[in-house]
């Protein structure tokens, strides 16, 4: 007599739950260690410069993780715009145009504000309890469309998004500086309407008439030249950025990622590349992955990575209406 063959749901449960444990442990030493030099070189700059950068420093050293991230600086500085506009929205009223734009691995939007004198700086109202998300900076000041600002540092490990780094300005006001009169990076907008990108110290805002600033980078386009070398180092990600153009027109630039159905993400090359398709005369990169999000009429209009919505965050650029 054959025996019958018994049907055992622990043992499959048991083979799937080793299997992905095998593959947790098998894909940091495939990714950091591994012979695929494409994806190396995107995994570990994606790593280095998020959240968790203690991940590719367990398994890889200072010096591995810098010569691989700069592997592609031979591609110099020169830049190539290479992006397929899609849908475009135009708000005639309020002097707004939002357009779809599309790269060989992702997807995003494209904000041209006419008038850059609209564009401002929002600010948690929690500054040092907790941030809020785009949606609400939007709507406490009453604007009509805005994307997230400046990175966050997190002294009490909440993650929360309650502190803002560097200088931020808020209508000609220093409201937040955790640097004392050290030089940083500013991405900021004048009393002209003029984007600011550069290094300054808090005591220098004024001599610049600084009416808005948050501090990132790093700055993609001055005065009309690309800044980034080869791929930036900084791998593939969800990108926000800010742009101005000759005549004034603020740009705004999101790109959606790490949804391989939808979108890969951009390098910072491929995020310079976008500025210097709408003719940027200056731009600078703002914080990125999760905290990437673009509203307009309060909703979100792009499409978001983090499975739990929208982050909460410190600063966000927002559109004040006519």
């Amino acid at each position: 007599m054959k025996k019958r063959l018994r049907f055992s749901w622990k043992k499959l449960l048991a083979f799937i739950l080793f299997n992905l444990v095998f593959a947790g442990i098998l894909a940091p030493v495939i990714l950091f260690w591994g012979p695929f030099q494409a994806l190396k070189v995107m995994a570990v700059g994606a790593v280095a410069t998020s959240r968790h950068p203690q991940v590719v420093r367990a398994f890889l050293s200072q010096a591995q993780i810098d010569a691989i991230v700069h592997q592609n600086d031979v591609l110099g500085t020169n830049a190539q715009g290479d992006v397929a506009k899609g849908k475009v929205f135009s708000d005639t009223t309020e002097g707004i145009t939002i357009e779809d734009i599309q790269g060989h691995n992702f997807k995003g939007k494209v904000m041209l504000i006419k008038d850059p004198k609209r564009v401002k700086v929002a600010v948690t109202k929690q500054i040092g309890f907790a941030g809020e998300r785009v949606t609400d900076l939007v709507r406490d000041m009453n604007a009509i469309a805005g994307i997230n600002a400046g990175g966050f540092y997190d002294p009490n490990g909440k993650g929360n998004g309650a502190f803002p780094d560097g200088l931020t300005v808020h209508d000609g006001k220093l409201v937040h500086n955790n640097v004392a009169d050290n030089k940083v990076n500013i991405v900021a907008i004048d009393d002209k309407g003029k984007l600011h990108l550069g290094d300054v110290t808090a005591s220098g805002l004024d001599s610049q008439h600084i009416q808005e600033a948050v501090t990132f980078g790093p700055n993609l386009i001055l005065n009309g030249v690309p800044q980034v070398v080869g791929d930036g180092g900084w791998g593939v990600a969800p990108r926000t950025g800010i742009g101005q153009k000759a005549d004034g027109t603020i740009i705004f630039v999101i790109i959606d990622g790490r949804q391989p159905t939808w979108s890969w993400g951009a390098t910072l090359r491929d995020l310079m590349n976008v500025f210097v398709d709408y003719q940027a005369l200056n731009a600078a990169n703002l914080d990125g992955g999760s905290s990437s999000e673009m509203v307009y009429q309060g909703k979100v209009i792009n499409r978001l990575w983090d499975i739990f919505g929208e982050r909460y965050i410190p600063t966000g650029f927002v559109v004040l209406p006519k």
